[in-house]
């Protein structure tokens, strides 16, 4: 069985190393690399190329989010998932608009926390449900932050003009996929076709 690689990064040394025994006693996922703050999560995804990245939002020097932004720019393939405290909706629109695939919170069950690293591996969103709320919009005003951290990824590269071809390439998935969140985008946007979801993103997306 092939092993789902992970890179911890958090500034504290006890969060890491029960997270690292955590996972590490599963057949399927291995911790490859560890990072105290967002810099040293950047080097060790250079040095190690993680499947996955587990990411605290509050570290000192580059935080989750500034680290978050760098890693899935220079590594489109690695999936970051959010761990932190935090939950207001300041913070997790902040590091989904930085690329962050899912989104946990440290008080989640082990077997969440577990199932997350495996969907986020298998190009899923994993969202703990007491933050999915958080980004649904509070009006009826069409909002970016209602989508999927995928489904903003997609509509961001449409934006830039990418063909679905171009799209599946850059995030690691398959042209179906990329299709089927397209699909979901222009529902949830109320447009028809690439040109208007293009449009729509440079007016509401940063």
């Amino acid at each position: 069985m092939t092993s789902t690689t992970v890179l911890l990064a958090d500034d504290h040394a006890m969060v890491r190393a029960g997270l690292a025994g955590l996972i590490d006693a599963t057949d399927d996922l291995s911790v490859v690399a560890q990072a105290a703050d967002g810099a040293e999560a950047l080097a060790a995804v250079d040095r190690a190329a993680p499947d996955v990245v587990l990411m605290d939002l509050s570290m000192p020097g580059m935080d989750g989010v500034a680290a978050t932004a760098a890693i899935t720019a220079a590594h489109p393939h690695v999936r970051v998932v959010v761990l932190t405290s935090f939950s207001d909706q300041a913070r997790v629109g902040a590091a989904v608009a930085a690329g962050a695939i899912g989104y946990q919170l440290k008080d989640a069950e082990p077997d969440q926390l577990l199932a997350a690293v495996r969907a986020a591996a298998a190009g899923h969103a994993p969202l703990d449900p007491r933050v999915a709320s958080s980004l649904l919009p509070g009006t009826t005003t069409r909002s970016a932050v209602a989508m999927s951290p995928r489904e903003v990824q997609v509509l961001r590269l449409v934006a830039q003009g990418r063909a679905n071809k171009q799209i599946a390439r850059t995030l690691g998935i398959t042209e179906r996929t990329v299709k089927a969140h397209l699909g979901s985008v222009f529902r949830r946007i109320g447009v028809s076709d690439r040109t208007s979801a293009a449009m729509w993103a440079r007016d509401h997306l940063d």
